[in-house]
Parts: structure tokens; C-alpha cells; sequence
């Protein structure tokens, strides 16, 4: 499970913005739906992922923080050695919410349609 305490504690204070971008990017990246969010390559790299933030609100016991996240993806080849698939980095953009539970700071992931 997600749990984003550190955000949630820092919510309301001016550090929150730089406080959910270091959360996020100590996160794995498994753990964000950064696969289903390709848009130019088939898989994602292992370099790091970075996070900026786009809003945030307080709704129905939920810190709803939308934010986008910068990483890299490859086209997969075969690997194959007469392979003519080159192995360059393309860089990639998703945008996704993170509910924070007021409460208990458990946390979901959603990829979003922008």
C-alpha cells in the first residue's frame, strides 16, 4: 500500500509543494501506473522519474493532488543481433492523481486522460 505521510503533514504549509515532489520521487516506480501511460515508446526505463505538481485540493476526507511526471521509455526490439531497432531513450509525460486519505495518509494512484 501507498502511504504519502510526509505530504499530508506538510499540507497547508509553503513547503508542501516541494515536499510531495521528494515523496513522489522516492517512490518506485512500480508503483505508478507509468506503463499504461506511454505515448511514444512500449516500455519503461529504470533512469528516475521526476514529479511536478499541478494542484492540490481537500475533497470529502481526501488530499486529492493531481501532478505530471517526467520519465523516459525505449522502443523494444527483439535483441536480436541484426536488430535495426535502435536502443534510444524517449522522454515521456503522464498526468496522474494521488488520493491521500486524511486520516490514515493511505494512498491510491490514477492515471488521467490529459
Amino acid at each position: 500500500m501507498i502511504r504519502l505521510p510526509t505530504s499530508l503533514n506538510a499540507w497547508g504549509t509553503p513547503e508542501f509543494k516541494d515536499v510531495i515532489r521528494q515523496e513522489i520521487a522516492q517512490m518506485d516506480a512500480t508503483e505508478l501506473p507509468l506503463q499504461q501511460g506511454l505515448t511514444h515508446s512500449s516500455h519503461v526505463t529504470e533512469r528516475p522519474f521526476q514529479a511536478m505538481l499541478l494542484s492540490a485540493t481537500e475533497d470529502a476526507g481526501l488530499l486529492r493532488v493531481k501532478a505530471g511526471i517526467f520519465y523516459t521509455g525505449i522502443i523494444a526490439g527483439c535483441s536480436c543481433a541484426d536488430d535495426p531497432t535502435p536502443i534510444d531513450e524517449l522522454n515521456e509525460y503522464c498526468v496522474v492523481r494521488f488520493d491521500i486519505d486524511m486520516k490514515t495518509a493511505a494512498t491510491t494512484v490514477t492515471l488521467l486522460e490529459e
